[in-house]
């Protein structure tokens, strides 16, 4: 019998940057190691960010895979109320998407969840 899941925020697998250009937010995320990344990348896809983008209506959400870096790219169109100049709404660009991107969930072994760090920013155990 094979030990159950356990749903871990994207955060103890890795890490976010973010850009905006217009309407458009870039999200990267960036994998702490190769068993991280394959965890991100078979379970963070592009169906699943626009559901959790979806009280920003994404007209569109694009996934770049990135396996030689451990990372993927996001670009979610039509999210930023029009740009940061056009924007009425306090900051909900940048930094704060990627940050919001981070607080999704994906499910890992329980010896994967042992070995990540239990706080955002502490840097993983060793393999």
């Amino acid at each position: 019998m094979t030990d159950p899941l356990t749903a871990v925020p994207l955060y103890r697998l890795g890490h976010s940057r973010s850009g905006d250009k217009g309407d458009t937010s870039n999200l990267s995320l960036i994998a702490w190691d190769p068993e991280c990344y394959a965890v991100l990348a078979a379970q963070v896809t592009e169906a699943r960010v626009a559901d959790w983008f979806a009280y920003r209506r994404p007209v569109r959400v694009t996934r770049y895979l990135l396996p030689t870096l451990h990372a993927m790219n996001f670009v979610l169109e039509g999210v930023l109320d029009g740009g940061v100049n056009d924007a009425l709404n306090l900051d909900a660009h940048g930094k704060s998407l990627s940050f919001h991107l981070l607080d999704m969930t994906v499910a890992v072994s329980p010896a994967l969840a042992a070995r990540l760090p239990d706080i955002a920013g502490d840097p993983p155990a060793p393999a």
